[in-house]
């Protein structure tokens, strides 16, 4: 089948969760199909890597830019939710069309709600291809948790106001969008029952997040180290929090028990508020091109996550990585771990830091170090990700999903 993927960066390099999943799900797909890709990136195709032999055609549209006056704007008057207009560009339009017409794909797969306005736009016509919209999030719960962190800070009830307002505009534009499409993408169980909270009768097929495991071989660590280890886009609101979080809250309560203990955050554009975290116990790296040496350095991963959706790269990483790991229910949702067997859970700030001096102590020195809690759960996550979250086990979900609805005979609604 020829399948046109719609993406809202360009997978390649594969360096944060949207690219991450948008690359191997082309990759697996190309693997039986003839795939093209249209997405929001510069003209120069140099640095598309392996996505120029995978793909049988790359078309690019740069990237929309809007003004915080257009988008205050849409804030307090338009009836869709910010994300609606995120990416608009006509001549991403255009080229939709274009592509239609010219490659006559069977099925359009949509990257992310956000570019949903991209097949809200067709008419409803039984020439058109089946559109099959990855949800990447169930983006009206990510914000009703966002509101729900926010508004317990008094300093942070502008961000509460945002995220209240969103999420009662996202429940009725992602329930339309949804349906509008034939056929729905959702990450994990949990974000499925959160879709079909919206509309019962919509038809989704769960498709995880995955890890190259073989990528992320866990590496010998030093047993003596105390480094605390966090990854990921730090310009994410979920992650910022997280790292405010965790900086100010539970790293004082570890640091009475192990003051050799330090906090290394690691991913690119780091926003002001993660920038000031910096100091004698919390290193900032801003990007960095592999975080495969920090998960090799880390004692403890810590996945300090209160709000957002989703499966998160981040713990499939560390599980991957064989690195012990303190998260909160919220930072491994969608995952089929066990709290206790596979990692350990805290979702407040003394329960967090108890966790992590427990494994801190299980990872210093003993006759018995090879039988430490860490270590033991540790691996039995490894096996885990092996088992059921590497690329070459997902990937094949979404070919039987294609079949699916290609012998269903499915136009679009």
């Amino acid at each position: 089948m020829r399948v046109l993927f719609l993406a809202p960066q360009m997978p390649y390099p594969p360096h944060k969760g949207t690219s991450l999943r948008n690359f191997h799900l082309i990759r697996g797909a190309a693997a039986h199909h003839e795939v093209h890709l249209l997405t929001f990136a510069g003209s120069d195709l140099s640095s598309a890597g392996p996505l120029r032999d995978l793909c049988a055609s790359i078309q690019t549209v740069p990237s929309p830019q809007r003004a915080f006056s257009r988008r205050l704007a849409s804030f307090f008057l338009s009836s869709s939710p910010d994300l609606a207009s995120r990416l608009s560009s006509a001549e991403f339009a255009r080229k939709v069309g274009d592509i239609l017409r010219s490659t006559m794909p069977e099925i359009v797969q949509v990257e992310g709600l956000e570019l949903a306005p991209y097949f809200l736009g067709l008419p409803p016509s039984r020439h058109h291809p089946v559109v099959i919209l990855d949800e990447h999030n169930a983006e009206y719960a990510l914000q009703k948790r966002a509101f729900e962190v926010d508004r317990c800070t008094p300093r942070r009830w502008p961000a509460a106001l945002y995220s209240l307002v969103q999420w009662q505009k996202l429940k009725r534009y992602e329930g339309m969008a949804c349906r509008r499409a034939n056929a729905v993408i959702a990450v994990s169980e949990e974000d499925k029952g959160a879709l079909l909270r919206l509309d019962s009768g919509l038809d989704i097929a769960v498709v995880p997040n995955g890890v190259d495991c073989a990528y992320f071989q866990s590496q010998e660590r030093r047993q003596s180290d105390a480094t605390l280890v966090f990854t990921g886009t730090m310009d994410f609101r979920p992650n910022i929090d997280a790292v405010a979080w965790f900086a100010r809250e539970v790293l004082p309560l570890v640091q009475k028990e192990a003051p050799e203990a330090r906090f290394v955050i690691a991913g690119g554009g780091p926003t002001p508020t993660v920038r000031a975290l910096a100091g004698a116990s919390v290193e900032v790296t801003g990007f960095v091109p592999d975080v495969r040496p920090y998960l090799a350095r880390a004692a403890v991963y810590v996945i300090p996550i209160r709000m957002g959706g989703g499966v998160r790269f981040k713990a499939l990483e560390a599980m991957a990585s064989g690195v012990p790991i303190v998260s909160t229910t919220v930072g491994v949702e969608g995952i089929s771990v066990s709290g206790g067997q596979d990692l350990l859970l805290a979702d407040d700030a003394p329960s967090f830091a108890t966790a992590v001096l427990r494994l801190l102590s299980e990872h210093a020195p003993s006759e018995n170090s090879g039988q430490a809690l860490g270590r033991g759960m540790a691996e039995r996550a490894r096996r885990l990700v092996e088992q059921r979250y590497d690329w070459d086990r997902i990937t094949p979900l979404l070919s039987d999903l294609y079949d699916r609805v290609s012998r269903a005979g499915m136009g679009r609604r």
